[in-house]
């Protein structure tokens, strides 16, 4: 497979577009990272923290939530020129169309299936909206062609 198959996006809208979801996803995990920081705080050594299970479980989350982030903000910029998306009401349709192809059967097991809690079901569901809605509208804002007049 060769490379120009892949659809160029600016890279700076990947960047910031990493960045925005980035930052929804470390929302997400504040109680991850609020557990990291009070192990931090009782370990007696630097060393016998960084071995310890919360810095390691810490660590990746934050690695994954990163690339995710990118490849997720690449795919969505991807889309937005396959489909030549200009308008905001077209982005939030895209993130929409986004959203209930990729999430919300997931959400819907979880209601229902599960019976998991409505209101931890709604900020999962919500925060995920802003990944996939709010992100197509950020990089429509921002612009992701790398020559808009192609």
């Amino acid at each position: 497979m060769s490379l120009h198959y892949l659809p160029p996006v600016k890279p700076s809208a990947i960047a910031l577009g990493t960045i925005f979801n980035h930052g929804i996803e470390l929302a997400v995990m504040t109680p991850l990272f609020g557990q990291t920081y009070q192990r931090a705080k009782v370990a007696n050594t630097k060393e016998e923290f960084i071995q310890s299970k919360e810095a390691t479980s810490a660590a990746v989350a934050w690695g994954t939530s990163l690339v995710g982030s990118a490849l997720q903000s690449y795919g969505v910029g991807a889309l937005i020129n396959a489909t030549g998306t200009l308008s905001y009401k077209g982005a939030a349709y895209l993130g929409s169309l986004i959203f209930m192809a990729t999430s919300a059967p997931t959400y819907l097991n979880q209601l229902l299936s599960e019976k998991r809690a409505a209101d931890t079901v709604a900020v999962s569901a919500t925060a995920k909206i802003f990944e996939t809605v709010g992100l197509s509208m950020f990089l429509t804002w921002w612009g992701t062609r790398t020559n808009p007049f192609e």
